[in-house]
């Protein structure tokens, strides 16, 4: 009898417990998932963590990361046909491959031994749920730590820094798109905090469609850790994250870490320095799966310079790319250090391994310490401008090969300003401790010195109009829809029209004197301004264009201003007005008539608007069908936070926490979105529990 008890006992357990998903080297914790399908893990080992993390993307987001692996190998043609071989030979043109071994074995054993175990909690999943991956997949798996490596040196390389589309643009300036893709970190000093405790905003924007843009939201527990975050799904650290003692988040900023090279071919080889050298050439056979299983082979020479591989040839010559960090194999585990200190001198040691490539980082702390850092590896280039940089530039001499980086203690930065406030909004970083004014002067050769962008003016006024600021102010100022561009210029505007304009642009600078400038769901006039913004004689958030004042550095809130020509900016609001008649048929159209979260199979109305309106909440979408336009980029993952002791905070996946076919969590965040609504982050177990939806063990 006593052993049919203890055996029921124990079936009871296991089946509380859910299944077990580790082996015993990684075991004796549990993930319980909230209704939001937010993991929430509880190691007994950092190893533990890892597993489980590994463990919980696969079980979200499995299918996705299984892609983004096999395109890191650059053998995703081999895998899933023809389709992938573009991604496949900028791959092997970088010699992506063979640097990950190289970067695998030069992780620290401790480190080394964390990524096996995210691969190895990955391999679990997929193993015990065979179901919930492809043909395609399965011909993937399994991961090891190498996968991981290659997946990192893919995305921060070449895909933020030196994404194939550069090529595209040869061999002409490679400097950012008009419409950059935008984020918004803010961090509040106690000074200027209601509470007397630092708060931060993390606002990630990036493109909603499942890849390597898409993030997830995770808790990462084990003795001495407690993280909560989100980070890119196929990471296994937290690129935003927060803790009782820290948090930072990120923005993309433009460290100048791709050059291009004209080279000038000489016999065999090519002139450098007055000596004729020989390409490297390495030959690569890539396989590509055709639609019967059979594979075809395709031969790829890849020839390199001193510079780095060829990646085009031009009626000016062979282009070479250069790349920052292909010698600084320690990204990950710098990410790693960042979010487990305990402090800011903690932290500052974990910046200074400087492994990181590129993004702004914008911090802040329990003890109130905030830093905006300008954050990456900055080429030291000598003399020259930017232009010069920017463009293709001579390759057959030593004076324009860079070889070093500006060190941390001279990228520009600030900590603890007087102000009170840091923010960031892909801008470049002389304003972040704003009204302090960083000097440009020292970077002319690798920095923008000036580059417009009313978005993160418009944060400058929003953070600026309070002199206190509580947590609900902060979340507040998140949702802000105002249009700092149709601030600036709406009086220029309605007198341009007045003197320039037809009957009909009269008729819609009527609409336009009693819009709200906002982009809010039932605003009317918005749609009539966006399609007049897009137009030429207009004026745009991101490009000097349009405007009649240039941007001051010291004048955020004034400059730019007017409009460059009043004529064409008249003309321009004429053709939007008959844009707006022939398409919505009257022209004060509510915001919602045409901009929708469909997200998931939803259709729900929008609020946000595209950063170059000059919007902090920022939503952009795609081209117009069937008279709307979905929601396609913008805000990603949300998080207010006040390090109150302990931490709290209010956060949102806007389109979700899971991608994996079938799953609840696909949208089920879309209506707060809508709603322009955050969710408290559950962080204590006894408030997990309180929201438990299932619980794996291992």
């Amino acid at each position: 009898m006593r052993r049919f008890w203890v055996g029921l006992v124990a079936l009871v357990f296991a089946a509380f417990a859910g299944p077990c998903l580790a082996a015993p080297a990684y075991g004796g914790g549990e993930i319980l998932w909230d209704h939001y399908g937010v993991g929430h893990v509880y190691a007994k080992t950092t190893e533990g963590l890892f597993y489980a993390y590994g463990y919980a993307q696969a079980k979200s987001h499995g299918e996705a990361v299984v892609k983004l692996y096999a395109q890191a190998r650059g053998r995703a043609a081999e895998y899933y046909g023809p389709e992938e071989l573009a991604n496949d030979k900028w791959m092997a043109v970088n010699d992506v491959p063979a640097r990950t071994q190289v970067w695998t074995q030069q992780q620290t054993p401790e480190f080394r031994g964390y990524l096996s175990a995210f691969a190895a909690g990955f391999n679990a999943y997929a193993k015990a749920h065979p179901e919930a991956f492809s043909d395609a997949a399965k011909r993937v798996l399994p991961f090891t730590a190498s996968d991981v490596v290659a997946h990192s040196l893919r995305l921060f390389q070449y895909q933020y820094l030196a994404p194939p589309a550069l090529l595209a643009r040869l061999p002409l300036p490679a400097v950012d798109p008009l419409e950059p893709a935008g984020s918004n970190g803010w961090a509040i000093a106690p000074a200027r905090s209601a509470s007397g405790h630092a708060m931060m905003l993390m606002n990630p924007h990036l493109p909603w469609a499942t890849g390597w843009s898409t993030y997830y939201e995770i808790q990462l527990s084990a003795p001495g850790i407690d993280l909560y975050g989100a980070s890119q799904i196929g990471l296994p650290v937290l690129r935003f994250m927060f803790s009782d003692y820290l948090g930072f988040t990120q923005t993309v900023d433009n460290v100048g870490g791709v050059t291009f090279y004209v080279i000038k071919p000489k016999g065999s080889g090519y002139l450098f320095d007055g000596k004729v050298l020989p390409f490297v050439s390495k030959t690569h056979i890539l396989k590509v799966r055709q639609a019967d299983g059979s594979m075809k082979t395709e031969t790829l020479v890849v020839r390199s310079t001193v510079q780095g591989p060829i990646v085009a040839d031009k009626p000016e010559g062979p282009i070479a790319m250069r790349v920052a960090g292909l010698d600084r194999p320690h990204a990950l585990e710098q990410y790693w250090r960042m979010a487990t200190a305990h402090d800011f001198k903690g932290y500052e040691a974990a910046l200074r391994m400087m492994q990181v490539p590129s993004f702004n980082v914008i911090y802040a702390d329990r003890d109130g310490h905030i830093q905006y850092l300008f954050n990456g590896l900055v080429p030291k280039k000598q003399g020259r401008d930017l232009k010069f940089w920017t463009s293709a530039v001579p390759g057959d001499r030593s004076s324009t090969l860079w070889t070093d980086y500006l060190s941390y203690d001279e990228l520009p930065k600030s900590t603890d300003p007087a102000g009170g406030v840091v923010q960031n909004s892909n801008d470049p970083p002389w304003n972040a401790g704003w009204p302090t004014v960083e000097d440009p002067k020292p970077y002319a050769n690798q920095i923008a010195a000036s580059a417009v962008s009313l978005r993160m003016e418009q944060g400058i006024r929003l953070l600026a109009q309070s002199p206190k600021i509580s947590f609900a102010d902060l979340i507040a100022k998140k949702w802000s829809t105002r249009s700092e561009v149709a601030d600036r210029i709406m009086p220029d505007l309605q007198e341009a029209v007045q003197m320039y304009g037809t009957d009909l642009a009269k008729q819609a600078a009527g609409v336009l004197t009693t819009w709200d400038h906002t982009t809010q769901a039932d605003s009317r006039g918005s749609l009539l301004f966006l399609d007049w913004l897009d137009r030429p004689g207009a004026a745009s958030g991101y490009s000097a264009t349009g405007f009649a004042r240039p941007y001051e550095l010291a004048h955020p809130l004034t400059t730019p201003g007017g409009l460059s020509d009043p004529k064409a900016a008249a003309a321009a609001l004429d053709a939007a007005a008959k844009d707006m008649l022939a398409t919505k048929g009257v022209l004060d159209a509510p915001w919602a008539s045409t901009m929708r979260i469909t997200w998931g199979g939803q259709n729900l109305p929008a609020n946000g608007g595209p950063g170059r309106m000059g919007i902090i909440d920022v939503l952009d979408y795609a081209p117009p069908k069937d008279g709307t336009r979905a929601a396609n980029f913008g805000g990603t993952y949300v998080a207010v936070v006040s390090f109150d002791g302990p931490t709290k905070a209010k956060v949102l996946m806007s389109y979700g926490n899971a991608s994996q076919a079938g799953s609840p969590h696909i949208a089920d965040q879309a209506p707060l979105l809508s709603k322009q609504q955050l969710r408290d982050a559950w962080r204590t177990r006894s408030e997990v529990e309180a929201h438990l939806e299932s619980r794996d063990g291992f």
